[in-house]
């Protein structure tokens, strides 16, 4: 049988292309949409964050080279003590201490406002006597008096060793007291206005008992504040 002229016009039926195959790479993953939505959500955060770090940071360093704060200087300048007598028949501890104190504002451009102060006195670790002093603003560069007064008596309970101490101070003469200052400030910057700080100033001192009326010579003191 005589083979079909391949060449000549074929009228039969039409021949499909022939279909492509694609095969998926092993390598590739498919995002679930959620989970990319998250992830953008997270590194837009974390951007954001880092800039704002980054902004307060810039301004916290202009604020400090313009304003280059110093610490306040808290000072007990003088101490006038007539009465200090610890009774052993019933632990009560009779006392009569007048101090004064300068603070010391150096900055040129913070004020202060003193909301509230509270002076607490203290022997060996105990308080025998608190004193809330008036509250005050104090400007640039300024100098300020506080005048905390303890008068009074007060249950204070020693043990052996405590008491051996205030014998030995009696024998001299110079009692070993410290007086702690708890307040709430605010800071003034301009027009700004901090919220409320809570310091705490810590003074000890040896201040000599007067007696007979003679008055006693006081080192003056420098105290330490704690932010």
């Amino acid at each position: 049988m005589p083979e079909p002229n391949l060449n000549g016009a074929y009228y039969g039926p039409s021949i499909p292309p022939p279909t492509k195959t694609y095969h998926r790479s092993r390598g590739g993953s498919s995002c679930n949409p959620c989970s990319c939505l998250f992830n953008c959500l997270c590194t837009c955060i974390c951007q954001i964050i880092f800039t704002l770090l980054i902004a307060l940071g810039v301004i916290a360093l202009v604020l400090w080279l313009v304003l280059r704060p110093n610490k306040v200087k808290f000072y007990v300048t003088d101490a006038t003590l007539t009465q200090f007598d610890l009774s052993t028949a019933n632990n009560t501890l009779y006392y009569d201490l007048a101090l004064n104190m300068t603070i010391r504002n150096p900055n040129k451009r913070v004020g202060i406002y003193y909301d509230s102060i509270e002076a607490r006195a203290m022997y060996q670790g105990q308080r025998f006597a608190s004193h809330n002093l008036e509250p005050f603003y104090q400007g640039h560069k300024n100098t300020s008096n506080l005048h905390p007064v303890f008068k009074g008596q007060s249950l204070l309970l020693l043990g052996d060793r405590e008491k051996s101490n205030y014998n030995n101070e009696k024998n001299s003469g110079v009692y070993d007291i410290e007086m702690k200052l708890y307040m709430r400030i605010r800071l003034k910057i301009g027009w700004i206005k901090t919220h409320k700080i809570k310091p705490k100033i810590e003074c000890d001192f040896k201040v000599p008992l007067e007696a007979n009326g003679r008055s006693a010579n006081f080192e003056e003191t420098r105290c330490h504040l704690d932010w």
